[in-house]
């Protein structure tokens, strides 16, 4: 028996020119440029005005009404639509968009210089070229170099090594040959080069030192007590070694001087990479003036020509099949183009809003660069305060940058949880890491501060927290807990 049931649902589809907004929302300014080249290479309709010859085309187009050939067909062969709509005159202000919004000048570019290196596998290649080897021994130093991790360390087995000369090279070698060539590399230059662990790394660093009295303990120390110095405990190494503090002081200098990551010197840190704010911020005698960065991005505009396509068109009296079949096709690129643009608008008016809210809500923050002046903002309270979704606040939160009196932050940095001090104020816990910094920077290193300790402090000042939470606070502001903070 069949049953017929009505059920309703709550479904939200999105457009595509929502979905369109939505990506160019949550990209940033370094890869929008890379994404409007894609639009301009897929879309002809689309124009860079910086790319395109201004000066009026000449006529493109033969004179449609000589045609006569072919038999006129009925409106209803196609979907009817206005010639106006995409007929625009010689001012482009309807799509036109300049995105110099910053008032940046050519002039007054700045470039960024980026330092060539070679890699570390490089140059150890270039110091196993010039040592005299034999054809063997010098494809098991290449293996060996290009089985070394991106840090310099060499995780990968004797064995697995053979094995890997065996099945590419066809080599029968033994443990001994790889022994002899890894022995050879580990003295190459960064000290520590192709060392199998930490110890082994630290040691070949000490080796390659002069060896005074504080080298020589300092490598006793990491060849026979690493766990006991690792931990700290310092009396013990003391009793062992039989050393003062002031000895063991000099010791412990000699071997934080060493580098864990040898491999790690010609890489490039993700964080010195050049950060390209989206947005800028001055300060003109307290009035805080907002700019948003896109010098990158070309002045975009419909193309002239697609519009003269329909201008010969609209004057044509003869519209055969194949002329409305190629007029569809411009309707569809010229409706791509003008979403592409309004979508583009949209985007900077949407960040303008975002951050000029932003700037509203942490006003006293951005005058003074004092996190103790952070509010607790939550991605709701500039939702509510520009009446937006909190998914779109989100998106633009994310991997924007801004570049302030004080330095380029990340938007993120500027949200924070409230925390209420005793006389029922909320304050930010940016405030409470602030603090909670500084009373580490100036602890006694013999005896640091323990996270009950911390706990003490805070709540002597007036911020009611837990321990646990303390404790969460330290570990997100990278500081280890009182034990590995202890000197002497």
């Amino acid at each position: 028996m069949l049953r017929q049931r009505l059920q309703q649902k709550n479904i939200q589809k999105l457009s595509p020119q929502q979905i369109q907004f939505i990506k160019l929302l949550q990209i940033p300014t370094v890869s929008l440029d890379a994404r409007i080249k894609d639009e301009l290479e897929s879309n002809p309709a689309l124009e860079d005005l910086s790319l395109t010859n201004l000066n009026e085309p000449t006529e493109q187009y033969a004179d449609l009404e000589d045609q006569t050939d072919q038999p006129e067909e009925t409106s209803d062969d196609y979907e009817e639509f206005s010639i106006e709509d995409y007929i625009q005159e010689d001012n482009q202000s309807d799509y036109d968009y300049d995105y110099n919004t910053n008032n940046d000048s050519d002039d007054n570019e700045k470039q960024t210089p980026i330092a060539v290196q070679n890699s570390f596998t490089e140059t150890l290649y270039t110091q196993l070229r010039v040592i005299s080897l034999n054809e063997t021994d010098l494809k098991i130093g290449q293996q060996i170099i290009g089985s070394l991790d991106d840090d310099g360390y060499l995780r990968r087995s004797i064995a697995s090594i053979i094995d890997d000369l065996a099945f590419s090279q066809n080599m029968i070698i033994t443990a001994e040959e790889v022994e002899k060539l890894l022995g050879i590399i580990q003295s190459f230059d960064p000290a520590g080069i192709a060392a199998r662990d930490l110890q082994e790394c630290l040691l070949l660093q000490l080796r390659k030192k002069k060896q005074s009295p504080v080298v020589k303990k300092a490598s006793l120390i990491i060849a026979n007590y690493l766990d006991e110095f690792t931990k700290k405990h310092y009396e013990k190494l003391e009793k062992q070694l039989a050393i003062s503090s002031d000895e063991l002081k000099d010791i412990i200098q000699e071997i934080l001087k060493l580098n864990p990551k040898p491999g790690d010197i010609n890489s490039v840190d993700a964080k010195q990479l050049h950060v390209i704010p989206d947005f800028y911020i001055a300060n003109n005698n307290g009035t805080l003036l907002l700019t948003l960065n896109s010098k990158n991005a070309p002045d975009l505009r419909i193309s002239k020509s697609y519009q003269d396509m329909f201008e010969h068109y609209d004057r044509s009296t003869q519209k055969d099949k194949k002329m409305k079949e190629a007029v569809q096709f411009v309707k569809h690129k010229l409706d791509a183009a003008r979403w592409f643009i309004d979508a583009i608008k949209q985007r900077q008016q949407t960040l303008l809003k975002t951050m000029n809210a932003i700037i509203n809500y942490q006003h006293e923050y951005f005058l003074t660069g004092d996190e103790k002046k952070l509010k607790p903002m939550i991605l709701k309270d500039i939702a509510d305060h520009i009446a937006m979704d909190i998914s779109t606040i989100s998106r633009v939160v994310n991997s924007k940058y801004v570049q302030t009196p004080f330095g380029t932050f990340l938007l993120k940095f500027f949200f924070s949880e409230a925390i209420q001090t005793d006389s029922g104020e909320e304050v930010s816990n940016k405030e409470v890491k602030k603090i909670l910094t500084e009373c580490i920077n100036k602890e006694d290193k013999q005896h640091p501060l323990s996270d009950e300790k911390l706990t003490d402090i805070l709540i002597e000042k007036g911020y009611n927290i837990a321990r646990r939470t303390v404790a969460k606070y330290r570990e997100e502001l990278n500081i280890p807990v009182a034990r590995l903070r202890k000197e002497l």
